[in-house]
C-alpha cells in the first residue's frame, strides 16, 4: 500500500457519493475510509450508507483488493518464516455438521505441513470450531502469538480464536453488516474473510465453499463468484489459494453439535467415521498439501497408519486438553422414528442445524452460552433404508423444554420415500483456481 493518507484527504460523504453514482473508488479514497472509521472518525451510518452502495454497486476487482490491503493494514500480521515447513490453511464458509477442521489439521501436519488455523465460534445455525473443541475438558482456544507459533513448529498444527489485532477494521465492519441488511455483498463477504486469512500469514490456502440450503449461499452462481472473488484476492496478495465448491443441502456426517462432532472427528481419525466426512477431509488436505508444494504424501495413508491421530492428540494436548477424557454427554435424549418403511430421501440441512441450534449447540448472540452435549444425531442419510419404528434422529439437551421446538424446526425436513427414488448428487461441485 501507499503510504499513509492524510486524514484530511477526503470525507465520508465524497466516498459515499462515488460509489452511489456507481464509479470505482480510488485508492486513497478506500485507504482513507477504512483507516478513518477504524479510529472512529467515520461515524456508523456513515459507513452504513457506503456498504449499501457496494452492495446495490459492487466494486471491481482492483478495488476489493486495495479493500481487503487496507483492511489488513489497519492492524498486525503474522509471520510464519521462521518456520522449518511450508504453512496451509482452509477456510470454510460454514455449514451443519461441517467438523472438517477438526481431522483435517492434524492430518496436514502429519503429511509435513503446517497448520495455522484461526477459527470461530458458532452464530445462529451454523457451528463454530472453537466451541466443539472447548467441550474437550482443559482445552483452551485463546493463545498468544508465540505460543502459537512454538505449538506450530513443535506440533504442526493449531487451532485457535483470531486475536484482536488481525484485521480490526473487519472486527468493525462485519457487526455493521449484520445489522444494515448488507451481509449478503459479495466484496464485503469476501474481503472480511481474506483480510483475516492474508493477515494470518499462510503462504497456501484452501477455502471451502458451502453451497445448498445449510450454507449461507444458496445460490451456486453466487457461490461461484464468491469464490472466485477470494481465489483473485489470495493470488494478487501472494496467497497460493484455490477452492472447492461443496454441497450443503443435507448435512456432513452424522452428527450436529459440539461433543457430538469432536468423537464423530476422532472417528475419522481412528481410520473410520461417515464416508462424506473423510471424503471431504481427503479432498481438502490434498488440496492443501498441493499448495503447499507437497506431492509426495497421500494423507490417506496418515489416517490409516495412525500418525494423523498421534498429531491430534499432541494439538489437543498443547492446548490444555485430555484427548482420552470422556466427552460431556446432554442429560436428555428425544429419539425421531420412521412412521414406514421405505428410503430416506432428504435431510435437509437448515432444519438440522435449527433443530441443534435451538436443543442449545449454537447461540442467537455472540454472549450466549452453549451446551457441550447438545446437538442431533441422525442414524440413516439420505439413500438409506428404514423400517417403520426404527431410530431416524436423536435429540440431545440438557433442558427437556427445548425438544418441542428442536422438533418443530425439524418438521417437513426430512422425507421417506419408496426405495431407489433419492436423487443422487455429488459432495463436490466444482474447483476454482487462479487463471
Amino acid at each position: 500500500m501507499n503510504d499513509a493518507v492524510p486524514s484530511n484527504a477526503h470525507d465520508a460523504v465524497e466516498v459515499i457519493l462515488a460509489k452511489r453514482d456507481g464509479g470505482v473508488l480510488s485508492d486513497s479514497q478506500i485507504d482513507w475510509v477504512i483507516d478513518a472509521y477504524t479510529r472512529g472518525a467515520v461515524a456508523e451510518e456513515q459507513m452504513s450508507a457506503l456498504a449499501m452502495a457496494i452492495l446495490l454497486n459492487g466494486m471491481e476487482r482492483r478495488e476489493i483488493a486495495r479493500w481487503t490491503a487496507a483492511m489488513i493494514a489497519s492492524g498486525e500480521r503474522m509471520d510464519f518464516s521462521s518456520l522449518s515447513r511450508p504453512t496451509a490453511d482452509k477456510h470454510s464458509t460454514g455449514g451443519v455438521g461441517d467438523k472438517i477442521t477438526l481431522p483435517l489439521a492434524p492430518l496436514v501436519a502429519a503429511c509435513g505441513v503446517a497448520v495455522p488455523q484461526l477459527s470461530g465460534r458458532g452464530l445462529g445455525h451454523t457451528g463454530g470450531t472453537l466451541d466443539k473443541l472447548e467441550s474437550i475438558p482443559g482445552w483452551r482456544a485463546s493463545l498468544s502469538n508465540a505460543e502459537m507459533l512454538a505449538q506450530l513448529d513443535d506440533v504442526g498444527a493449531v487451532i485457535c480464536a483470531a486475536g484482536d489485532g488481525l484485521a480490526p477494521a473487519d472486527k468493525k465492519l462485519y457487526a455493521l453488516r449484520d445489522v444494515t441488511g448488507t451481509v449478503e455483498a459479495i466484496p464485503l463477504i469476501a474481503s472480511s474473510i481474506m483480510s483475516k486469512k492474508i493477515a494470518e500469514g499462510t503462504g497456501a490456502l484452501v477455502l471451502d465453499v458451502k453451497v445448498g440450503t445449510g450454507a449461507f449461499m444458496k445460490d451456486l452462481d453466487r457461490a461461484r463468484e464468491l469464490a472466485a472473488t477470494m481465489v483473485d484476492l489470495g493470488t494478487d496478495a501472494g496467497v497460493r489459494t484455490v477452492a472447492l465448491l461443496t454441497d450443503m443441502s443435507t448435512p456432513l456426517g452424522l452428527t450436529a453439535g459440539n461433543a457430538l462432532e469432536v468423537a464423530e472427528s476422532v472417528e475419522v481419525l481412528a481410520g473410520g467415521g461417515p464416508a462424506d466426512v473423510v471424503e471431504l477431509t481427503l479432498a481438502l488436505a490434498r488440496e492443501m498439501l498441493r499448495a503447499a508444494g507437497v506431492d509426495d504424501v497421500d494423507p490417506a495413508d496418515r489416517l490409516a497408519d495412525g500418525t494423523a491421530m498421534d498429531a491430534w492428540r499432541r494439538m489437543i494436548r498443547a492446548q490444555g486438553g485430555d484427548p482420552e477424557a470422556a466427552l460431556p454427554v446432554a442429560r436428555e435424549q428425544h429419539v425421531v422414528t420412521a412412521p414406514a418403511d421405505g428410503e430416506l430421501v432428504r435431510l435437509d440441512a437448515m432444519a438440522v442445524g435449527l433443530a441443534a441450534w435451538r436443543l442449545g449447540a449454537g447461540r442467537a448472540r455472540k454472549e450466549d452460552a452453549v451446551q457441550a452435549g447438545a446437538g442431533v444425531q441422525w442414524h440413516v442419510r439420505p439413500g438409506d433404508a428404514v423400517t417403520a419404528g426404527a431410530p431416524l434422529l436423536t435429540l440431545h439437551t440438557d433442558e427437556p423444554a427445548r425438544f418441542e421446538r428442536a422438533l418443530a424446526a425439524l418438521e417437513g425436513g426430512w422425507e421417506i420415500g419408496a426405495v431407489g427414488t433419492t436423487p443422487t448428487a455429488p459432495l463436490l461441485i466444482d474447483r476454482i483456481a487462479a487463471d
